[in-house]
């Protein structure tokens, strides 16, 4: 018994070109006809050619429609009227606990161990630095091929830091108990690009890290083989920082870096999706899970963004433009549901992803430096802004108002980064010091420290930020 099936070709004449040749059904508006092959291609490719123009037509009218929805719904409360109903926070006053001076030329960089107590340092003299925090004393010292170790990170784990800057590499450095080896012979390149490395950090294991370039992309290694795992374009130029968001996965992070002239085209490309909704500039970007970038400023085009990048396919999905100069630093809200950004037009400002849209900014008239690094406190409530003054700013993020103004530094603020149990933080400047500052306030019987942003000082002199009169702090 013949178990074959056979094809049956009837040939006859096309419907169409009313050639003799093999024939196809093809049902058109319900009536039965039959094409050649040839016919029934050039049909098919027509109608979608046609489909597809329809579709980005449809698309594009809804990207120039979306700013108008989106101010509509902008009339209900503000955050930072909603939160008129919050209690304010009390007064807060930073001291200096610890200055780590051994650094020869400006801090660029610095990187807490998840340890609490260690932390790793780079600097523009082309030594990389791994202290105790609680003792002063450097555990462990590295000197770079080149100066400007603009990027440094603790692993996971504590056992490695890696680094890079001028090199245009990602070095990784196995740490060992044993102060006295030498540590360059254990080196391992990972990531390897064409202009300088500007910010690196580990995921959530040892096993990978990102890095960000002056070469205008970002970019997923595995640490063991050094294989690119995956690479993420579409900013105009540098790249200049990132932080990976507080998630189980890891499969999330952010960047911020500069931008210049983008075309429509280039834009499209960049951020390629068929769910839209608008950027600043009319570029179509698709709400999925996060990556955020900042791009910045250039000359016209899309510039001066904050833009989402899905982690795993290394697509744009989301994009912010209100910032009016260079974006500087951008830290993920602890939730991992907003990030702040940190700017040279004196501004600091918090994107809700949810809400795909600005919430906040923090800034004020007598503040005309640009912030150079930003982050949270553990509780979220809290943010630390860094500024070209030589001053630190606090801000109730729910608010608005600004609560301290730590001193202390004698230039720049490069880099500042809460302690991974928000108990402290550490700050680095271009007057070639670190300091490890707490809340000046002694600690009940019995209770621990707590983080920074829930701890209170007495109810006297409670008050907000009124004008000049927040609180000054020597840090």
């Amino acid at each position: 018994m013949c178990d074959q099936t056979f094809l049956v070709n009837v040939f006859g004449s096309c419907d169409k070109c009313f050639k003799q040749r093999a024939l196809r059904p093809v049902f058109k508006k319900s009536q039965q006809l039959s094409y050649c092959s040839t016919c029934v291609e050039i049909v098919s490719a027509t109608s979608c050619g046609l489909e597809l123009s329809v579709l980005d037509t449809e698309a594009r009218s809804l990207t120039h429609a979306l700013p108008g929805w989106r101010t509509s719904t902008q009339g209900g409360e503000s955050m930072h009227q909603v939160a008129e109903r919050v209690e304010a926070l009390g007064q807060f006053i930073m001291k200096t606990r610890r200055t780590l001076k051994g650094h020869g030329n400006k801090v660029l960089c610095m990187d807490w161990c998840r340890d609490k107590r260690r932390i790793v340092s780079s600097s523009q003299d082309g030594k990389v630095i791994v202290w105790d925090s609680f003792t002063t004393n450097k555990e462990h010292a590295v000197t770079m091929p080149c100066t400007w170790v603009m990027a440094c990170a603790y692993a996971p784990s504590g056992c490695a830091i890696a680094c890079g800057g001028l090199d245009n590499k990602c070095s990784v450095y196995p740490l060992t108990f044993d102060k006295n080896e030498n540590m360059a012979a254990r080196k391992k390149s990972v990531a390897m690009h064409t202009n300088y490395l500007s910010a690196c950090s580990f995921t959530n294991s040892d096993m990978q890290i990102l890095t960000a370039s002056g070469d205008g992309t970002c970019a997923l290694w595995d640490v063991e083989s050094g294989q690119l795992l995956q690479s993420f374009h579409g900013h105009g130029a540098d790249v200049l920082c990132l932080h990976l968001a507080p998630s189980e996965t890891g499969n999330t992070f952010v960047s911020g870096g500069t931008g210049t002239v983008c075309t429509e085209e280039e834009e499209l490309a960049a951020c390629p999706s068929s769910e839209f909704h608008v950027c600043g500039s009319g570029c179509p970007v698709l709400g999925l899970s996060l990556v955020i970038t900042a791009v910045v400023e250039g000359l016209t085009g899309c510039d001066k963004k904050a833009i989402v990048w899905d982690m795993r396919s290394g697509q744009c999905v989301q994009a912010f433009e209100t910032h009016g100069s260079d974006i500087n630093s951008v830290r993920y809200y602890p939730s991992g549901d907003a990030f702040a950004s940190g700017s040279d037009d004196a501004t600091c400002r918090l994107y809700d992803l949810r809400a795909d849209r600005e919430v906040a900014v923090y800034s004020k008239e007598s503040i005309i430096f640009g912030a150079s690094s930003v982050d949270f406190s553990l509780s979220g409530r809290l943010l630390f802004a860094g500024y070209n003054d030589y001053t630190i700013n606090l801000w109730d993020v729910l608010k608005g108002a600004r609560v301290s103004i730590l001193f202390g530094h004698e230039n720049r603020v490069s880099t500042l980064r809460v302690s991974p149990d928000g108990t402290a933080f550490c700050s680095g400047s271009w007057d070639h010091t670190l300091r490890h500052a707490v809340e000046n306030r002694p600690l009940e019987a019995g209770f621990g420290a707590a983080p920074l942003g829930l701890r209170r000082l007495s109810r006297e002199g409670q008050h907000g930020d009124k004008g000049a009169g927040a609180q000054q702090t020597q840090c």
